[in-house]
């Protein structure tokens, strides 16, 4: 028993300077407003505007449809040699994902990220808009493993 309260008291320390050290514990992007916020202890922190894809209003169902997927996900990897500048890694599609894809006989699709802008040597069309500015505070701030929501 002192073992456990021990383990928790030293999480929660460790929550603590996480905090202080200016770490969000979670994001929540809010499709209709086109905002995207980062949380510390179930407060916005801070927030950015953001952009979405093609076709942006209900859960992605399929591989190239243009929407963004809606539901809880993690933050999993990140790749700082995005030729969107720098990019977080969404990890749609998730179990049921798949599995209400492969019922309709089609792909889910995936590489959803959060991402700055492209770079315009790459001569790719930049849906999203992204802001690098942003992206480098975001990027700074939000630890793989960090959960996303991503509401309607």
């Amino acid at each position: 028993m002192f073992a456990i309260a021990l383990l928790v008291a030293v999480l929660v320390v460790q929550l603590g300077a996480a905090r202080a050290a200016g770490h969000a514990d979670s994001v929540v992007v809010d499709k209709s407003d086109r905002q995207l916020y980062l949380m510390q202890g179930g407060k916005v922190w801070k927030s950015y505007p953001i952009g979405l894809g093609f076709a942006p209003e209900g859960h992605k169902r399929q591989q190239g449809d243009g929407r963004t997927p809606e539901g809880k996900y993690v933050l999993d990897w990140r790749n700082p040699q995005s030729k969107f500048y720098l990019s977080l890694h969404v990890s749609y599609p998730n179990a049921r994902d798949r599995e209400q894809a492969r019922a309709r006989g089609v792909s889910p699709g995936g590489d959803i990220f959060i991402h700055g802008r492209h770079d315009p040597a790459a001569g790719r069309r930049d849906w999203t808009w992204g802001c690098d500015a942003a992206m480098d505070e975001i990027w700074a701030v939000v630890p793989d493993g960090t959960t996303i929501i991503i509401r309607p």
